[in-house]
This record gives structure tokens, C-alpha cells and sequence, in this order.
């Protein structure tokens, strides 16, 4: 079957239906799930050559909702057709862009309608798109939403690059009380700068100096403010890459009193620990910080026990100068970790040695992400009349990872790795985008413009 055609079936003998794993028949019509028939059915049920997969695993694509594409303005760091290329090699089918990194940033109804215009034409994969709320930006919330925005980003502590300013709470009210009764989403980068232990001191290339200068309080800190916030308002609020455990009870408590609070982490604080990160390995920070492995653990148990929604790449990469790793300078380095090609295997080289299951990995890396930008009633899912978007994998194949990367840049802490589960192909709204190594020649993505259900009154 060439790449870039149109996919009538797939038949496998592990299905992830729901709960479910089962042997069936996906049968797509113009780029949509018809309908799920059983293994048995005969031929005549199925009047269409049929691509079958064995014993690979089917699944929905994963919805990779925290992605820093950085086009335009930094596209030296990561375009949409890398990053959509290695998307769709990772079994990534949808991805949303970050507001930041790109120049100018995602904070304006022009500047989105500019970003949607670089993007067109350049995407393997389908791509939604979050705006910022930066200082002053207010009215720009609702034509934003108007526009189809998935939501929103804000940082409370300096973003990293000068065009997208944090915010004050002064700010936070402002934004607050414009995205009420819209039903998007406000999502935090949730550090704050607290007085104990944020200055660095000691031996920059030593990993543990950067660690001592982003402590856990700051974590707890923001999330105290965002959750007062959320119940005040209750506007949807969602903590993006949690790194620290001592805040989930918190989130717990927030919850239980009503707050519409969701929160994911990432491929690397669950996959990486700080004891293990060499001197000088500059490739490892990001912000906040990988901590300590009885911290992992305690994330993974959350996860488990639904305190934490989902789990994304946060991919952020940049050009190899900005990482330091002549000097090994921590301090100085670049935060972001570039992570969008092996999510699937990472998760699940891990997740399965802790008990979770196949069903499990739909939940947090599809359906979950799909749900919080709006997409779950096309993406996330195996059912009729949802978008066609099929992962055929391997979850007892292993691989190690190296330098063949699709990402522009290639520099990541896994380099040498040796994951579980490798991707043989990637279905994108009915049609083969990706298979073992190749990819269509055609950029097949399209632009996924989210309806809030906004009133005229509202707007």
C-alpha cells in the first residue's frame, strides 16, 4: 500500500476499543471510522482490501497537546515540517502549538492568523493551535476564541524569551474574567519565584545546582495561586508539566471543592531522574526541573490513580549552541527537551513495568489530551464517525534510539536509549502518512479550528 493513499480497512488481533483489547475490523470511509466490525466477519462484510497488521497493536494517534513548534521566527529551532514529520513517525496525528518560541508569538488575533498562514502547507499531521495571555492582551481572548484557538498559556515566571512577559495577578483576573462562560481553557506554566533557595551558586556544570535554584516550592506556590483563581472563576485551568508531587494534594483538594482543574507531566519527568544526569549533560534541563526518582515514583503513582490527567512531550527544542555543552554550564543552557518522535515508547517502556496497560496509554496520551483542547468529539478515539487516526505498533519490539532523528535539531537526553515499542505506521484521517522509516510525499495535515460554543452575547 503507497504512502499517501487512502486506507479502506485495517485488520488486527489487538484493537484498543475503550477498555477494550480485542481482535477487529476498522473499516474508513472519507476519513472517518465507519464502522468497527469483528475479526470473524466474512469478506463480504468487508468490501474493501483490507491492510492487515497481525498481532501489531491499533490504536487511536496520539494527540500530543504541548508541542513548541517555535515557526515563524525561530524556525533555526523547529518548523512545522520537521516537527510534524517526526509526529507522525512517533504515532503522533494531532499535535498543538505553543504561543511561545515563535516570533511574533501566538498573543494577537493577527499573530495567529499569521502563524495558521506559516503552518499551511508544511504539516504531516493534523495541528490546533494555543493562544497567550501575556500583560494587556485581554481583548484579544475572545477574538481569539472566535477564531478557534484551543485555548490558552501563561507563564508566572519569566518565560524565557522576552516577547511573552509573565504575568501579575493583576493580569490573571483581567484574563480571568474574560474567558468566563466561554468554556476554554487557561493553561499555567505554574513556577513562581519565592525567596527560598532560587539564586544559583555552586559548580554550574553540576547537575544538582541548577536543581537547588527551581525547588518544589515554587511549584506549590504557583499552584496555590491557580487554584484560587480556578474556584473563584471556575473557568477551566490546566497545570502544564508538572514536575514536583508535593503540590498534588492541592490539585486533590482543589478538586474535590469544584475546581475544573486538569494537569499533565511529560515524557521526561516520569522516564529521567536527577541522580542520573552525568556533570555537564546540559541536554537534560529543562524548566522546571527533572527531580529525584522517589519523586517520579510518586508521579507515576498519581498518575495511576487519576490525580494526573495525561501525559504530553512538552517538546521544546533549540539550536545546539544554546544548550551549553562546550561549557556544560547549566545555568546558561537552554531549558527544553526535545521528545516528540519516542513519546509512545517512552511512556510505555516505563508504564509497563509499573502495570498499566494498553487501554491505559489511549486514556493519557490520546483521549485525555483530545478532551482538554476541545478535539474529543473527532480525536482520541476508535468509533464511528471519529477521524481515522490509526498508530500500528510493536509493544514488544525494542529499539535503541540514535542519531536518525526527525526533529530539526537532533540533541536529546535519550540518545542510546533502549525503549519498548516501535511505530511501523501512522493513518492520519484514512490515509498512510508513515510507514517504517518513509513518509508521504505530500504534507496531508490540516488545521483543526476549535469551536468553544461561544454565544453572540458572550462575544
Amino acid at each position: 500500500m503507497e504512502l499517501g493513499s487512502a486506507v479502506s480497512a485495517v485488520r488486527s488481533q489487538r484493537v484498543v476499543i475503550g477498555d477494550q483489547v480485542c481482535p477487529a475490523v476498522i473499516v474508513m470511509k472519507e476519513g472517518k471510522i465507519h464502522q468497527i466490525l469483528s475479526n470473524d466477519s466474512s469478506s463480504q462484510d468487508v468490501e474493501c482490501k483490507v491492510l492487515d497488521v497481525g498481532d501489531s497493536v491499533v490504536m487511536p494517534g496520539i494527540v500530543d497537546c504541548h508541542v513548541h513548534v517555535n515557526e515563524p521566527g525561530r524556525t533555526s529551532w523547529e518548523g512545522f515540517w520537521t516537527a510534524t514529520r517526526a509526529a507522525a513517525a512517533g504515532g503522533v496525528t494531532t499535535i498543538v502549538d505553543m504561543p511561545l518560541n515563535s516570533i511574533p508569538p501566538t498573543t494577537t488575533l493577527c499573530n495567529f492568523h499569521e502563524k495558521m498562514q506559516e503552518a499551511s502547507g508544511q504539516c504531516f499531521v493534523d495541528m490546533a493551535f494555543w493562544g497567550g495571555v501575556i500583560p494587556g492582551n485581554q481583548l484579544e481572548l475572545r477574538p481569539m476564541i472566535q477564531a478557534g484557538v484551543a485555548g490558552f498559556k501563561c507563564f508566572l515566571i519569566h518565560s524565557g524569551v522576552e516577547e511573552f512577559p509573565h504575568v501579575t495577578d493583576c493580569d490573571l483576573h483581567a484574563a480571568m474574567k474574560q474567558l468566563q462562560g466561554t468554556g476554554s481553557v487557561l493553561l499555567f506554566h505554574a513556577e513562581m519565584d519565592v525567596q527560598e533557595g532560587t539564586a544559583e551558586s555552586g559548580d554550574p556544570c553540576q547537575y544538582s545546582t541548577f536543581l537547588q535554584s527551581r525547588p518544589d516550592v515554587m511549584e506549590v506556590e504557583a499552584i496555590r495561586t491557580v487554584t484560587k483563581l480556578c474556584l473563584q472563576y471556575q473557568v477551566r485551568c490546566h497545570i502544564v508539566h508538572l514536575s514536583s508531587a508535593k503540590p498534588l494534594k492541592l490539585i486533590l483538594e482543589a478538586r474535590q471543592a469544584g475546581a475544573p482543574l486538569t494537569v499533565e507531566t511529560t515524557h521526561h519527568y516520569l522516564s529521567l531522574c536527577a541522580e542520573n544526569i552525568p556533570p555537564g549533560a546540559t541536554q537534560f534541563k529543562c524548566c522546571p526541573p527533572i527531580r529525584g526518582s522517589n519523586n517520579r515514583e510518586q508521579l507515576w503513582s498519581a498518575l495511576k490513580a487519576g490525580q494526573i490527567d495525561m501525559v504530553v512531550s512538552d517538546h521544546s527544542p533549540c539550536t545546539p549552541d544554546l544548550k551549553k555543552l562546550d561549557s556544560g554550564d547549566f545555568t546558561q543552557a537552554w531549558g527544553g527537551i526535545s521528545s516528540l518522535q519516542f513519546g509512545l515508547p517512552l511512556f510505555w517502556s516505563s508504564a509497563s513495568e509499573r502495570g498499566f496497560q494498553l487501554p491505559d496509554v489511549v486514556r493519557l496520551l490520546s483521549y485525555k489530551t483530545a478532551q482538554l483542547c476541545g478535539l474529543a468529539s473527532r480525536k482520541g478515539r476508535l468509533a464511528p464517525g471519529y477521524d481515522a487516526d490509526l498508530v500500528i505498533w510493536d509493544p514488544e519490539r525494542q529499539y535503541e534510539v540514535k542519531p536518525g532523528i526527525h526533529h530539526k535539531n537532533k540533541l536529546t537526553p535519550y540518545l542510546g536509549l533502549t525503549l519498548q515499542g516501535v511505530v511501523s505506521a501512522t493513518i492520519l484521517r484514512g490515509q498512510l502518512v508513515y510507514r517504517d522509516g518513509l513518509f508521504c510525499t505530500e504534507p496531508l495535515g490540516k488545521h483543526l479550528l476549535v469551536s468553544q460554543r461561544m454565544n453572540q452575547a458572550q462575544l
